[in-house]
């Protein structure tokens, strides 16, 4: 049987809207205005609100060949929610901004937003409005976050001192590899259609790619054991990129002990198949929202019972430099490579 399609022009760009957030109910006592009006009204009191948008691009951050709609729309909010646990912050709202073509329809948009929902409703969060306009080609997604925390809770790049404590959460590398093999089958199909999709029996490498979360559960964990980092930034454009994140911003230097970063064993086992070195995947990848976090000596034995986090590093004196120190005892000096926006940086 056909499957229904229905042509988003006969719904218009308002009617569309309220089809698509009419199973969307507020649960934050600090929203007082969602979807509906000009703004959204949101009420905090004494807390500290936090607010991050992302935009991605279809062509460039994600690739419909093998992302599928659902999926899409849970990660977007996920890329999003990840910067607002970066801060150390709760996020409560969200906005959410499209520009489509005419080759997408109603039922499209409807696959969008169920993954939209279901992120929303596993997160705890509000969409709160958003805009929809058309496209020449493609699809454009643009997310914005709101978040709140106590000014004294809340965690910037640039709070790490010289001798903190670096962490990291989760494992990395794995989504890098989840798109290698994606992309590689997207390239077997354009030139031999009839040959079956091989993803390598290799689920969680997938997942990692197409439907990544974000560490809500550090930061509970975190406030339940009153663990304030000194600072923290999410893991987007690889390991390597975001450590020069943090020394940039803390005007330090700082090491990682190769041996101490965190690899699945799929993750291993896909790189040597590639003929990739598993720790430039993890150093390199992105798209991991994994948490990179300092933390002083004083609070150790605080991260050495968190469940799912590893110490990694040092932070040092800026002229020390940013280093890797090798399994095999070498020192050398950290590159990052991570994930590039465009093509002139």
């Amino acid at each position: 049987m056909e499957a229904k399609r229905t042509d988003v022009n006969s719904l218009g760009e308002f009617g569309l809207i309220d089809h698509l957030t009419k199973t969307f109910k507020s649960t934050q006592k600090s929203t007082k205005k969602g979807v509906g009006d000009d703004a959204a009204v949101m009420e905090f009191g004494n807390l500290q609100t936090v607010i991050s948008t992302d935009m991605l691009v279809e062509g460039i951050h994600f690739d419909l060949a093998y992302t599928p709609l659902k999926h899409l729309g849970y990660k977007s909010i996920m890329v999003n929610l990840s910067d607002i646990y970066a801060m150390n912050a709760i996020p409560s709202q969200i906005t959410v901004s499209i520009a489509i073509s005419n080759r997408f329809s109603v039922e499209a948009m409807e696959e969008l937003y169920a993954g939209i929902h279901k992120a929303c409703e596993l997160y705890d969060v509000d969409l709160v409005g958003g805009d929809m306009t058309s496209s020449p080609t493609g699809l454009v997604i643009s997310i914005t976050a709101i978040g709140s925390a106590q000014a004294d809770k809340i965690v910037y790049r640039s709070g790490a001192k010289k001798g903190d404590i670096l962490c990291v959460t989760g494992d990395l590398g794995s989504a890098y590899l989840g798109l290698q093999i994606l992309e590689r089958e997207k390239q077997i199909y354009q030139e031999s259609p009839e040959v079956q999709p091989d993803l390598e029996e290799q689920p969680y490498l997938i997942e990692r790619q197409l439907k990544p979360e974000a560490r809500k559960d550090v930061i509970d964990y975190m406030a339940k054991n009153n663990l304030i980092p000194t600072a923290m930034i999410d893991v987007s454009d690889g390991l390597a990129s975001e450590v020069f994140h943090l020394c940039k911003e803390s005007g330090l230097g700082a090491f990682i002990e190769e041996s101490k970063v965190p690899l699945h064993p799929s993750t291993e086992e896909m790189a040597i198949k590639f003929n990739m070195d598993p720790i430039t995947c993890a150093l390199s990848g992105g798209e991991d929202y994994e948490l990179l976090f300092t933390i002083s000596e004083e609070d150790l034995e605080k991260v050495r019972y968190m469940p799912d986090v590893f110490i990694i590093g040092e932070m040092a004196a800026k002229k020390d430099g940013i280093t890797l120190h090798s399994s095999g005892g070498n020192i050398h000096p950290l590159k990052a490579q991570g994930w590039k926006h465009f093509g002139n940086e």
